[in-house]
Formats: C-alpha cells, structure tokens, sequence
C-alpha cells in the first residue's frame, strides 16, 4: 500500500480522542537478536513521534496504554527496567511537552508506582495543566476491571454514606467515578503488533470505539502507520445503534 498523506486524511473526520494499547516492543527485538529492552527503547521514539503527530493533525486526546495491572508479573528485571525507561522519559519529555502546548496527565493505581516515580509524574501534570493542546494520558498500573471496581466501591460507599440514593445511579453517575471522568470515551482503539484482544483496557469506554488492529509491531508504528489507521477510520460508519440509513 502506498504511503498516506495528511492532505487524504483532512478530507475526513480526524478522531477527537485516540486510544492506542502500544504491543510488540519484545517481538521487533527478538526479531533482530535484541534484548527486550531495546524494543522498549525503540518503542520510547514511536512515542516522541505519534504524540508530535497528533498534535500536528488535530487530535485532541491521545492515551496510550504504557503499563497495565499485569505487567507488574513480569520478571522483575524487566519491570525495574521498563519503570527505569519510562520514569526517565518522562522527566527528560516533560520540558518539550509544555513547549509544544502538551497537556499530560495519567491514569491508573499510581499509587502502586514507585514513589519517585510517582512524584515525577505529578510534577508533570502540575507543569502541563493548563495548556490547550493535545492531552497526552498515559495508563500506567492500569486495569479496565480495577477501574471499574473501583467506581462501583465509590458509588456504594455514597450510597451508604446517603449522599446519593440508589435510584440516583445511571451511567452518568459511574462515568463520573472512573480515572477517564474528563475525557470523552476513544473514536478509535489502535492495537499495534498483531493480537486481536482489548486486554482489559478502557473497557467501560470503548462501547462505541472504532477498533483497527495492525500487524506492525510497536516500535515501526510511526506517522504512515498513523494517518492509515485514521484513513481506516474515515471510511467506517458510526451508528451507535442506529441504522445505516439514519446515519447516512
């Protein structure tokens, strides 16, 4: 397929929040005799160039699932590595962020995070909230279930607490108890590196998400592989229930 320009995607709809589970990084270093960290250090420049992309093109919202709830059963090296890189990257990009109108933020039991790493983020998001470009959220620590238990832990203790009455809860109530509340729910979930699974990601706000899984591994996911996942999305129709017809 020939490489996809920006000018074919400003014919079409550009995604306000995009969704990407990063998969991969182990596979392209295994593929070249690698060590596995390098995959995630390769992975670290898809990164630097899909959040420039993005915000190049008009997308609003960018969360990129960087570490879930299950990666902390990895071999500890490669979880002390992966905490090294991303801790690292974070304290290093943060400065370019805000030059560039970034606004970061992330989600997640952040509580569980060690805690410099912890620290650097908040310095982060302090350092970020009040610019109006892009918002960059990272899901680190993060599980679609735990998320979800712990909005449903939330709403019983209102309810017991009498703040609110049980016939008060509706969608609205639980959307406003999950770690997404000010963000709208993802046009488009990218999963990179060739599984065809969720993997227990945003699972309360991709019910309506255009889902596009490509065989490229994460660390070769730049802008071409970008703009043809958004191309892939222009030429879908969103129903949301309805009928073909209804929306066309």
């Amino acid at each position: 397929m020939n490489k996809i320009s920006r000018e074919e995607i400003n014919h079409g709809i550009i995604p306000n929040h995009i969704a990407i589970i990063m998969d991969g990084n182990g596979r392209w270093a295994r593929d070249r005799r690698l060590p596995r960290f390098a995959g995630h250090n390769e992975g670290i420049n898809s990164v630097r160039e899909i959040v420039r992309i993005c915000g190049e093109i008009g997308v609003k919202y960018l969360t990129l699932y960087t570490f879930s709830n299950e990666n902390w059963s990895r071999p500890n090296k490669e979880v002390s590595a992966i905490m090294n890189l991303l801790m690292k990257t974070i304290s290093k990009e943060i400065s370019n962020l805000h030059k560039n109108n970034v606004r970061f933020n992330a989600i997640g039991d952040l509580n569980s995070l060690p805690k410099n790493s912890f620290q650097d983020i908040k310095c982060g998001i302090e350092k970020t909230k009040e610019n109006t470009g892009l918002n960059l959220t990272l899901a680190l620590s993060y599980g679609g279930r735990q998320e979800l238990l712990s909005a449903i832990k939330s709403i019983i203790q209102k309810v017991t607490s009498e703040l609110i009455k049980l016939d008060d809860i509706n969608e609205d109530e639980i959307m406003n108890e999950l770690y997404t509340k000010n963000m709208p729910d993802p046009d488009l979930l990218i999963r990179t590196g060739g599984e065809k699974r969720i993997s227990n990601f945003l699972l309360w706000q991709i019910a309506y998400t255009e889902l596009y899984m490509t065989d490229t591994f994460w660390p070769d996911f730049r802008e071409d592989s970008l703009l043809k996942s958004i191309l892939d999305f222009q030429h879908r129709q969103r129903r949301f229930g309805k009928t073909g017809d209804q929306v066309s």
